[in-house]
């Protein structure tokens, strides 16, 4: 991907290229909710959100906010370079499944810390998910289960042919 295929943002929008690497992490007060088999399974206005070059938002949910009794771990972990091991856990709403719809980081590098005991969710797992009552589009792929509104532009990484850029 080079520079120029970036899309200028209009005024209230960001761009994906305009976020670092390695990525930011900065708070938002933006009402955020996720719903699943008709139960609200988060809902905050102390979401983190997590910046990455050419990623829509990843919002992380503090647990406080979310519905824990109906989660469970499961044994997937994945490793990310800046922020370090990943836990997996799976949801179950009266008998519906989304298996590894979510993950959180129990000891973040450094630089992280602020997304201790916060989850992450795909949006692509659950039934919807919201930002300020907008229902939020899922990145292709579930590369970094970023949440697409429309105040965010791309291209974005994660759908087919973007894994090189």
């Amino acid at each position: 991907m080079s520079p120029a295929q970036r899309q200028e943002p209009l005024e209230g929008q960001e761009s994906v290229w305009d976020y670092p690497r390695p990525p930011r992490v900065e708070p938002t007060n933006k009402p955020i909710r996720v719903v699943f088999n008709g139960i609200t399974i988060a809902d905050t206005i102390r979401a983190i959100r997590v910046l990455e070059t050419s990623h829509p938002p990843t919002y992380y949910i503090p647990q406080a906010d979310i519905r824990m009794e109906y989660l469970t771990g499961t044994p997937r972990s994945t490793y990310c370079e800046y922020k370090g091991t990943a836990s997996y856990w799976s949801l179950n709403v009266n008998g519906r499944l989304s298996e590894n719809f979510a993950w959180s980081y129990h000891q973040p590098n450094a630089a992280y810390e602020v997304i201790k005991d916060h989850l992450a969710i795909y949006p692509s797992k659950v039934d919807a998910c919201y930002v300020n009552d907008e229902l939020v589009k899922a990145q292709a792929g579930d590369f970094y289960g970023g949440w697409i509104t429309a105040d965010i532009i791309g291209p974005f990484k994660g759908g087919a042919g973007t894994l090189g850029w």
